[in-house]
């Protein structure tokens, strides 16, 4: 995923699907400076993870 449509999904009021290699996450903030995002993995808000943008597939 590029860093644009990262934004775009973040900053959306639709409920949009991404994974980061396999698992659902949500986008909690993106990074434009370092090209990261920070995200929630399922739906344990304890399990965070900064991971490069380019790592997310948006789901299908």
């Amino acid at each position: 995923m590029d860093l644009n449509r990262a934004k775009q999904i973040y900053e959306s009021k639709d409920t949009i699907g991404v994974n980061l290699e396999g698992d659902s996450v949500w986008i909690e903030k993106v990074d434009e400076a370092s090209g990261t995002a920070t995200v929630t993995v399922g739906n344990n808000p304890v399990n965070t993870k900064t991971v490069s943008v380019d790592r997310l597939q948006e789901s299908h």
